[in-house]
């Protein structure tokens, strides 16, 4: 987990090998570029689409063979050469960053969870493949820790987005739970609230125990790179659950202790 991040995209981790810091910035900034436009600034929608567009149609010309026409996309050109890294992650985040201008509200999980596949879990795809740990066991693992990261985010996050017009809560569990938009807005954590929050939080940790596995089975740095987040995020989860979920008030973050802690809970001979 990086000191600068999209998301959880490690680009400044000391665990990150020497060989794959240059691959892992230039496709940083890729995701970070793209994330701007979506989300930075006072252009319109159709402009925001447009600079999306504008990725792909460089994207296509490395598909193609032929030669970007932006240093950036030069790059990354290379960096999938010589990694022989697949393309649809790219598309899918920029598709995940194209709906993110348009869709402010989820109307179930589904639709939730299919964002999170797009938003979330090609970081941990291309990362699997730079580390040659691409296999369909691995790769369902990942998907598993980088939605649930992604879920973890978006509850951390909830009076941030809710300031930007955003609402990742699905609508069928809010009304479920008897919770209105205008608690979010009143930053109420009131008990309906707590109740709604208790279960989005049991989901998000089911499905970090379900990618856990991964933890195990990659070795070296990657695997205790993988550790730590996995550590990282149950820790959130933790401490979402100690502020009886009021995270208008008491964002949870990681501090020096935590990390102290999920070093150890890292520890292969303690996984």
């Amino acid at each position: 987990m990086g000191v600068e991040h999209y998301e959880n995209f490690p680009v400044a981790s000391i665990l990150l090998p020497r060989r794959l810091r240059r691959a892992v910035e230039i496709i940083y900034h890729f995701a970070r570029q793209a994330d701007d436009f979506a989300d930075e600034g006072d252009l319109p929608e159709a402009e925001r689409l447009a600079l999306l567009d504008s990725f792909r149609s460089e994207l296509k010309l490395i598909e193609a063979g032929e030669s970007p026409t932006t240093p950036l996309f030069r790059d990354l050109r290379d960096i999938i050469t010589a990694h022989a890294l697949p393309l649809r992650p790219f598309y899918d985040l920029l598709d995940a960053f194209s709906q993110d201008v348009v869709k402010k509200r989820y109307t179930n999980f589904d639709e939730l969870q299919d964002y999170c596949r797009r938003s979330a879990n090609p970081v941990g795809q291309i990362l699997l493949h730079l580390y040659d740990e691409a296999t369909p066991v691995n790769l369902a693992y990942s998907d598993a820790i980088c939605t649930s990261l992604q879920l973890i985010n978006f509850w951390q996050d909830v009076a941030k987005d809710w300031r930007i017009g955003r609402v990742y809560l699905p609508q069928d569990e809010l009304a479920q739970f008897g919770v209105g938009e205008h608690q979010i807005a009143q930053e109420d954590a009131n008990a309906q609230w707590q109740a709604l929050m208790q279960f989005q939080t049991v989901r998000a940790r089911a499905l970090m125990h379900a990618g856990k596995p991964l933890g195990s089975i990659l070795h070296g740095r990657i695997g205790i790179e993988m550790r730590l987040i996995i550590a990282g995020g149950l820790r959130i989860l933790d401490k979402l659950e100690s502020a009886h979920h009021d995270m208008f008030n008491h964002r949870p973050v990681l501090k020096p202790l935590d990390w102290f802690i999920m070093l150890v809970q890292s520890a292969p001979f303690r996984f």
